[in-house]
């Protein structure tokens, strides 16, 4: 996982791209972008990723699936086109496809509110809680703050599904219902549960039954607990704040759990993705000619229906520029070089993955890393766009390098700001022992600080990768550094004090710009419980 910096690059400039192979009979196909083997190894040098995997599927045909490089660095094992990756949030494509299905299948419409379907399901605000829609729950419209609640699922916590989504009744509202966009990953958790109820199948067992088989793809993972069952899979490599790699060893113990499949928990290959859009690409209709969901389906999910932020693309990536950026049902789609693009970026730590799709000329590309570098995947995307679209050549491997060093370089000047300003002579107000007691706050729960051995200890109750002792810092502010070192998120803690000097509230915040924001320790508003 990564900062908000790196995330908005991930999530604004992935692009689209297109590929071929030789045809069959008669019907000619076109070529793949002449050297492309030869430019995809240059990009996995130039980028420090050890292996990725590309699917492109032009006019109904798949032109290439194909694996370059490592799965996992210096192992001698190739990436192939079974190879499997998370692709994170491109699962949301999927939630939203199988309410389409419900849709079709007359058990829901798109404009029911959510409680007539769970009546139980409730946010902070009542008006918000009566209005809010099935379509809503896919668009980052609700108010709440960007990756909101995130820490209730990453790292991998004690709570159920179901659990996480009764806790979202505390998470407060940064904005008006349907007045901005924030990317959020729970409310899909809730769109995981609506399907449950209104089909009598967990999420899980549905996208299966509806999707998946129907669609030929067998070897993609419908529960990403079946990961780490696997033989042919990528490994996790994860970048510091220079850009060195390394090998992730613990993810499958922290990064995911089922309870989040319906946001990003889908494991798949470059063969089945292929296979997946070629049935988004043809509005829906499988090989063979059978439907898995209309085409007034397809041109919904495509829709755009939450105006996004439009970033200005520097110079040395400027044929990247987009327009009318909008959300979408699962997907984003914008304007890029005069045609309209349906995509989705994914991250989970130590992978980032990307599909893209140019409808209007029957396109479509996915490209899976074992790295998070999206501007790698940026890079091949648009050398093989420009062949399609017959743009012209552009240096996109040199554009995205610049990209990347800057993006590496204001992760240092952050580190160096955020540790910069200290004052070392100063001491903590109250003696240690008073910082300990329980902690809690109204939708995590309850956060351990105890005194042992001279110093201080934190203790989340409900995820136990986050166990680490307090150093003093300056004034009242402590750093929790957590004993699991792959967590990536040590943490400032400031306590406030109340006029008579007893602690009156904690708040925390990530210490570097490489935490990732799904680590919203900002948000918890922490309580001494039954304190002196």
């Amino acid at each position: 996982m990564i900062s908000a910096f790196h995330r908005k690059i991930l999530v604004v400039w992935c692009l689209t791209v297109t590929c071929a192979t030789a045809g069959y009979g008669q019907r000619k196909q076109p070529a793949l972008p002449p050297g492309l083997d030869a430019y995809v190894e240059k990009i996995l040098k130039t980028f420090s990723v050890p292996g990725l995997s590309i699917a492109v599927v032009k006019d109904g045909e798949v032109l290439l699936a194909k694996g370059y490089g490592e799965r996992k660095t210096g192992s001698g094992q190739p990436v192939d086109a079974h190879t499997l990756f998370p692709i994170a949030s491109n699962s949301k494509a999927f939630t939203a496809t199988a309410l389409g299905i419900l849709a079709e299948q007359g058990k829901l419409k798109w404009d029911d509110r959510v409680i007539d379907h769970l009546p139980w399901f409730r946010l902070s605000d009542p008006y918000v809680t009566r209005e809010i829609t099935i379509k809503d729950l896919l668009v980052h419209n609700s108010g709440l703050a960007p990756y909101a609640g995130d820490l209730l699922q990453f790292p991998v916590t004690t709570f159920t599904r179901r659990e996480i989504v009764e806790k979202i009744r505390h998470l407060p509202l940064g904005k008006s219902f349907r007045s901005a966009y924030a990317y959020d990953n729970v409310l899909y958790l809730v769109a995981g549960e609506v399907i449950q109820a209104v089909s009598g199948l967990e999420w899980e067992d549905f996208i299966r039954r509806e999707i998946l088989d129907p669609a030929g793809m067998k070897e993609t993972l419908h529960r990403f607990s079946l990961f780490g069952q696997q033989s042919n899979v990528a490994a996790s490599h994860i970048p510091d704040s220079k850009g060195n790699i390394s090998v992730l060893e613990t993810f499958l113990e922290e990064g995911m759990s089922d309870k989040s499949n319906p946001a990003g928990g889908i494991v798949s290959n470059a063969a089945d993705m292929a296979k997946w859009m070629q049935v988004q690409l043809d509005s829906g209709r499988m090989a063979g000619g059978n439907a898995l969901f209309k085409p007034a389906t397809a041109a919904l999910l495509w829709q755009g229906v939450n105006p996004m932020p439009e970033l200005k693309a520097p110079a040395w990536i400027a044929p990247a520029q987009t327009s009318l950026n909008a959300y979408a049902l699962g997907f984003r789609v914008y304007m890029n070089r005069g045609r309209k693009v349906v995509t989705h970026g994914g991250k989970l730590d130590g992978y980032v993955s990307c599909v893209m799709m140019f409808p209007e000329i029957n396109l479509g590309i996915t490209v899976l890393t074992n790295q998070e570098s999206g501007n790698a995947y940026n890079a091949i995307i648009h050398h093989i766009a420009d062949h399609y679209l017959k743009t012209g050549p552009f240096d996109w491997a040199g554009g995205y390098r610049r990209m990347e060093d800057a993006k590496f370089a204001r992760f240092s000047q952050l580190e160096q700001q955020a540790l910069g300003r200290r004052d070392g002579t100063s001491r903590p107000s109250l003696p240690l022992a008073q910082y300990a007691g329980t902690y809690r706050d109204p939708w995590y729960g309850d956060v351990g600080i105890t005194l042992k051995d001279g110093a201080l200890h934190m203790k989340f109750s409900h995820t136990p990768v986050f166990y680490g002792k307090l150093e003093h810092w300056q004034y009242e502010t402590f750093i929790v550094r957590w004993d699991h070192r792959e967590v990536r998120g040590d943490a400032f803690i400031t306590f406030s004090l109340t006029p008579e000097g007893k602690i009156d509230a904690a708040k925390m915040k990530a210490v570097s710009p490489l935490t990732d924001v799904s680590l919203d320790f900002h948000d918890l508003d922490l309580k001494p419980v039954n304190k002196n």
